[in-house]
């Protein structure tokens, strides 16, 4: 049986309950742990997280966060274009000084 530091413990409680979409499950398997152990350090922790339906206040907070998400993806994007034309430019450049 493993031992994990308390430390560890707390930041997979706190991950599971960040996290309202996931689950157990996935979080468990993201932490490379078991299943049932996670489930315990929850149930150890008094980690709760309201059952059934979603009201539309979970909903609202989410939507900040999706247009940030969007955002941020654009500027990978963009940032990835610039690195490679970069690479090719320093290619180009680096074939031309040999000559």
């Amino acid at each position: 049986m493993k031992n994990y530091p308390p430390e560890f413990k707390a930041d997979a409680v706190a991950l599971y309950e960040s996290r309202p979409q996931a689950t157990i499950r996935s979080v468990a398997a993201d932490l490379g742990i078991n299943l049932e152990t996670l489930r315990n350090w929850v149930r150890a922790a008094g980690a709760s997280r309201p059952r059934g339906r979603r009201t539309q206040e979970a909903a609202q907070p989410s939507a900040p966060l999706e247009a940030e998400n969007a955002a941020l993806r654009k500027k990978v994007r963009e940032l990835e274009e610039e690195r490679e034309i970069l690479r090719k430019a320093a290619k180009y450049f680096a074939g031309e000084t040999r000559w």
